[in-house]
């Protein structure tokens, strides 16, 4: 799972994460110059989802490796670190048997509480880098736009639809794969939502 800092600083955010009285921990924390600090051993769980859902899953804390990028969440991420990131995430992932599509965003599973790692993250890159996946609308005639079409497809995928309501989820949904959007739910949300879902069989660790 992935996560802005936001904080100024990696250094500041390694004392917050450090901190026992701060109540928050990650498995990895990636500098803005692409330094990587493993804080807590992946086979423990550590505490950096916090309340959410995905898939059928609930207890995130318990099936997640955290890793935060160090960054405000109000600018973009540099080149060395995303190269890091790139790099962890293929050694991660070959390591847990980790699918691009367990790859996710703190957003996604906390939608309404959470937005990190923030619309200025790259997810198309690194789904073409093979670390998570990316979607676009197929061409052809609009379709009506039907609420119901996109939280099928959205809950599919594993978004928590029922848990938080189709609003902040399309928000969430946005910031990860129509970042430039605005305005109520259209069919390229839909289009997008759906291409998505059949991509989805299940729960993955992330």
């Amino acid at each position: 799972m992935l996560h802005h800092t936001g904080m100024e600083t990696a250094a500041a955010a390694l004392e917050r994460l450090c901190d026992p009285a701060s109540e928050v921990s990650a498995h990895y924390l990636i500098g803005e110059d692409g330094t990587v600090c493993r804080l807590v051993a992946e086979e423990r769980r550590a505490w950096h989802a916090g309340a959410g859902a995905w898939g059928v899953l609930s207890d995130i804390n318990s099936h997640s490796i955290g890793i935060e990028l160090a960054n405000p969440g109000d600018r973009p991420f540099p080149e060395a670190q995303t190269a890091a990131l790139e790099a962890l995430l293929r050694e991660l992932m070959a390591r847990h048997d980790i699918p691009p599509k367990g790859v996710i965003a703190h957003a996604d599973l906390a939608p309404g509480r959470k937005s990190d790692p923030g619309p200025r993250f790259d997810w198309r890159r690194l789904a073409l880098a093979g670390c998570a996946v990316w979607a676009e609308a197929a061409g052809g005639p609009e379709r009506p736009v039907d609420r119901a079409r996109f939280a099928r497809a959205a809950a599919q995928f594993g978004y928590p639809v029922r848990m938080v309501g189709i609003s902040p989820v399309l928000a969430a949904f946005r910031l990860r794969f129509r970042p430039w959007a605005s305005g109520p739910l259209d069919h390229l949300d839909i289009g997008v939502a759906e291409a998505l879902a059949p991509r989805w069989p299940g729960p993955g660790r992330g």
